[in-house]
């Protein structure tokens, strides 16, 4: 990479970070204080709060990235960013639980995500943008991680309208970051590799592999939301833990998780294993779900069943982007990216809500249950899904070229050994192949393209 590609990827990510911990922060601390508000005794209320900017932020992430096309990327970055802090001191302000949804609900609408990948395509050379995604990607965990550590010592000390003050002050400096610190791309452009085209949403809709991995990252998230609705009073009661307390259990639990999580990733993806692991990890999901079912009242149970828990977790995250990429078509990877990101707001709200109803009517053991009877569906849908094909994504820079010689070239590149899968786009002036992870030949790819330059 350039310095002001690094400069660009670093700072991208950065926005990502800062936004995602205002969200993050909030989880591991959020239902033991709305029983202190107005409203807030009513679980079905706290639910919605925690889940409500996800459907905000699902009906808007793609229209945002639309928008991003039209009017240019940093505009549209900071029309969201701005929505966010406004939701961020909204609820901030708030002195019962629905002024939180409120401020929830304005949050979410600041769905700006496809217009910083569009930025982050924009500002990146082909044969790198796969890396600074990945840095994106490593950020938003790295975030998760450390939000359920630090938010319960924050909430001690500035209490969660601090903690929303705090996320709205965070998101005033990522318009700063965006400002001063991120260079203006050099060009704007369409790339499909990176954003949604309507012309290909049919196609990704009807594909049943892809649609297994959007549920499967739905029903994710919604056990992840509806899950933080209980966990921080089973972990009060069980444990005899105040909230502040609370990150003693998440801290080893998450670095355990981090530990166990890196080589079975390394695995699945060196070794052609990756459904094996994909699997593995949805059953220890259920597994962990049922435990936390089973454990309500058993503070070491809750503390198994929430390791085990976490390590699902980042391996699912960490796996389902990557099937993405090896199951999509190759131009139409940013649609099927914007599905999938839609579909995990979709779960995010959907968690919260049902999490807050089930508790509220049939007790905290039902929250499990449902998620765990997310989970078995997901599970049945894996078990059935097509092995993916070991292959990663190689992208290459073209000059223009007329729709014939693309069509020659996409020929030329489909012979060559190793090639699983490849588009010529002659508009993007790219091509994106799918190569096999154990042997290509590389030599002849370069080679090909180099005669077309």
């Amino acid at each position: 990479m350039t310095p002001l590609e690094k400069r660009a990827s670093s700072g991208l990510a950065s926005i990502f970070g800062l936004r995602m911990l205002g969200m993050f922060l909030i989880l591991p601390v959020f239902a033991l204080y709305a029983t202190h508000l107005p409203g807030g005794n009513d679980k079905t209320m706290v639910g919605l709060a925690l889940g409500a900017y996800g459907l905000t932020q699902a009906l808007l992430q793609l229209p945002y990235g639309i928008a991003s096309d039209r009017f240019g990327r940093k505009p549209v970055i900071y029309f969201g960013l701005l929505l966010f802090a406004a939701g961020s001191f909204v609820a901030a302000t708030a002195t019962d639980i629905q002024m939180i949804i409120l401020g929830r609900i304005i949050q979410g609408s600041g769905a700006i995500s496809a217009a910083v990948t569009a930025l982050l395509a924009d500002s990146t050379r082909e044969e790198h943008r796969t890396h600074a995604m990945a840095m994106i990607g490593g950020t938003i965990g790295l975030t998760f991680a450390a939000s359920l550590v630090i938010g319960p010592a924050l909430y001690q000390f500035i209490g969660m309208s601090g903690i929303f003050a705090l996320t709205g002050v965070l998101t005033l400096m990522a318009m700063a970051v965006v400002k001063w610190y991120i260079p203006d791309p050099p060009a704007s452009g369409f790339h499909s590799d990176a954003e949604a085209k309507m012309s290909r949403l049919g196609d990704v809709l009807r594909n049943p592999q892809l649609l297994r991995l959007d549920f499967g990252i739905f029903a994710l998230h919604a056990a992840q939301m509806s899950m933080f609705v209980v966990i921080p009073f089973a972990l009060e009661k069980a444990g005899h833990l105040d909230v502040d307390h609370h990150w003693e259990v998440y801290l080893p639990v998450v670095l355990v998780a981090f530990i166990v999580m890196v080589p079975a990733i390394i695995y699945g993806e060196k070794k052609g294993k990756l459904k094996q692991v994909f699997v593995g990890g949805i059953a220890l999901l259920l597994i962990a779900q049922l435990g936390m079912a089973a454990s309500m009242q058993h503070f070491w149970g809750i503390v198994a069943a929430l390791t085990a828990y976490f390590i699902a977790f980042n391996i699912l995250e960490a796996t389902l982007p990557s099937l993405i990429s090896k199951i999509a078509p190759p131009d139409a990877k940013g649609t099927a990216m914007g599905v999938y990101n839609t579909s995990q707001s979709l779960g995010l709200f959907f968690g919260g809500a049902m999490g807050g109803l089930l508790s509220q009517h049939l007790g905290y053991s039902a929250v499990y249950e449902f998620a765990a009877g997310i989970v078995v569906i997901w599970l049945l849908a894996a078990i059935g899904m097509q092995t993916p094909p070991a292959v990663k994504t190689k992208m290459y820079h073209l000059g223009k070229m007329t729709v014939q010689q693309a069509q020659t070239l996409l020929a030329g590149l489909r012979k060559i050994d190793g090639v699983f899968e490849v588009s010529v786009v002659a508009e993007e002036q790219i091509a994106i192949l799918k190569v096999s992870q154990l042997s290509w030949d590389e030599a002849a790819v370069n080679s090909l393209l180099e005669g077309k330059q």
